[in-house]
């Protein structure tokens, strides 16, 4: 190889853990249904590649979006990546709203889980709907 060359990066079992944020346990279920290459190297000297940090993340996405592992598989093998959509709402079920009130008579009102917004970006919407709000009612009295 060539100085220019960019070595791949490997990875140790517990950096790709904290990368994925998966445990050590679950990256080596994955491993051994298959789910997920076999590190290069045997024991201590084994590392990972972003191969199988790809697919890790593309598992954990699925998984989180309510998919079986069987699915997974078919999708990390070729299957047509359809995502389902959440699960309808039924009487009795329990939702954990955010509520934002922006100003009387104006407010935003999400279902995080749902929307698929983590804690952070559910703040950052808020901050931006609330600037947003700001420049409208500002620029309503300069004129």
């Amino acid at each position: 190889m060539s100085q220019d060359t960019p070595q791949p990066r490997r990875f140790s079992l517990d950096e790709l853990c904290a990368l994925v944020e998966l445990p050590r346990r679950t990256v080596r279920y994955y491993i051994q249904l298959g789910l997920v290459d076999r590190p290069t190297g045997e024991t201590r000297a084994a590392y990972y590649t972003s191969r199988q940090l790809e697919q890790l993340l593309g598992i954990r996405k699925w998984t989180e979006a309510g998919l079986s592992l069987e699915r997974v598989r078919e999708l990390l093998e070729g299957a047509e990546a359809q995502v389902p959509p959440p699960p309808a709402r039924r009487p009795g079920s329990v939702e954990v709203m955010s509520h934002l009130v922006v100003a009387d008579g104006v407010e935003l009102v999400i279902e995080p889980g749902r929307a698929g917004l983590k804690p952070e970006q559910v703040r950052a919407l808020f901050r931006a709907v609330l600037a947003a709000w700001s420049d409208i009612t500002h620029q309503e009295k300069q004129e």
